[in-house]
C-alpha cells in the first residue's frame, strides 16, 4: 500500500466511524442540504459569491436573471446556512456561509472533473 493509498484508507475509516453514528434524522438534513445543491440557479449563484460577496443586482446582472428571482434562490440558500448576509447602509451583501460550503463546492467540481 502505497503512503497516498495509506491515507485514503486513514480518511475513509474515520469517515465510516463516523457514519455509524448517524441517525436518520440527520440522513434527511443530509438529503435535503444535496436537493438544494441540485438547482443549477442555486449552483450559479453560489459559484458568483465563490471569490467576494454581492448584493442581489450585482448577482442578477452576472447571471442575467431578474432580480426577483435571484431573491428568491438567495431566500431558500439563507434557510439553507449556506449564504449569509451583511447590511451596509441600505444595500445587503451576500457570501457563502463558511469554508465547509466551499469545500463541498470545490469537492463537487472535483469530482466531475475526474
Amino acid at each position: 500500500m502505497t503512503v497516498e493509498q495509506l491515507d485514503d484508507y486513514v480518511v475513509m475509516k474515520d469517515v465510516i466511524e463516523k457514519m455509524k453514528s448517524v441517525n436518520e434524522e440527520e440522513l434527511a438534513d443530509l438529503a435535503d442540504l444535496f436537493k438544494i445543491f441540485s438547482d443549477s440557479t442555486r449552483i450559479r449563484i453560489m459559484y458568483s459569491l465563490f471569490m467576494k460577496e454581492l448584493n442581489v443586482q450585482e448577482i442578477a446582472d452576472s447571471l442575467g436573471m431578474q432580480q426577483s428571482a435571484i431573491s428568491h434562490q438567495l431566500r431558500i440558500l439563507r434557510a439553507s446556512n449556506l449564504v449569509k448576509v451583511r447590511r451596509d447602509g441600505k444595500n445587503i451583501y451576500y457570501r457563502l456561509s463558511d469554508s465547509h460550503v466551499f469545500t463541498i463546492f470545490s469537492q463537487g467540481l472535483e469530482h466531475i472533473s475526474e
